[in-house]
């Protein structure tokens, strides 16, 4: 057979439906494991509580790194999704306040997973493909709060986010962690606001 007869092969079939939904159920199943019991989740409870058998679960995700990378993006696309929300539903300033809450929000219940998914990532693809969705998302919501006043002049996105995630990191093992982390983020956006706010 010529060469040019191979590469005019069709394309790949679309995903069945039942094969989408199982995928989906175990995604699920996946992130509330993930959340609980962090990144070592075991894989043969992910698959009792999405309701496959292992080797179901191993065809959707040949290994834990590729279930770990699907949680993971879904999870950062969830966070950018309600960056779109909270611009559409409220005021400049809160919503860029609500969203670098539900920033802090994602980093504390994520339970080890970006570093688990760092330790095993062949290349960086999945953690900046991911980095450079939150930082376009934030960015939005900063520009509209520039507009609006609500924040100083040379606030970046990048910075907002580093400081997130230092305070998460900062408060992560201590007894009242939570509460913490919710004064000091108070802390950092009241220093970033305009002293006539």
């Amino acid at each position: 057979m010529p060469d040019d007869d191979r590469a005019a092969a069709p394309p790949a079939r679309p995903r069945r439906a039942d094969a989408r939904r199982n995928h989906d159920r175990i995604v699920a199943a996946a992130t509330t494991a993930i959340a609980e019991h962090g990144a070592e989740a075991s894989l043969e409870e992910i698959a009792r509580r999405a309701g496959v058998g292992s080797a179901t679960l191993h065809r959707h995700f040949p290994s834990r790194q590729r279930l770990l990378e699907a949680v993971f993006r879904g999870k950062v696309e969830a966070l950018c999704a309600r960056a779109r929300e909270l611009a559409a539903d409220h005021d400049p300033g809160p919503a860029l306040v609500a969203w670098l809450r539900a920033v802090a929000a994602h980093v504390a219940t994520n339970r080890g997973l970006a570093t688990s998914l760092l330790q095993g990532a062949q290349d960086g693809a999945v953690g900046e493909g991911c980095h450079a969705m939150i930082v376009d998302a934030g960015q939005e919501l900063l520009d509209g709060a520039h507009r609006a006043g609500a924040v100083r002049d040379g606030v970046a996105i990048v910075d907002l986010l580093t400081l997130v995630n230092a305070i998460c990191l900062a408060t992560e093992h201590e007894p009242d962690g939570a509460a913490q982390a919710e004064r000091l983020l108070d802390l950092v956006l009241d220093g970033v606001r305009p002293s006539s706010h």
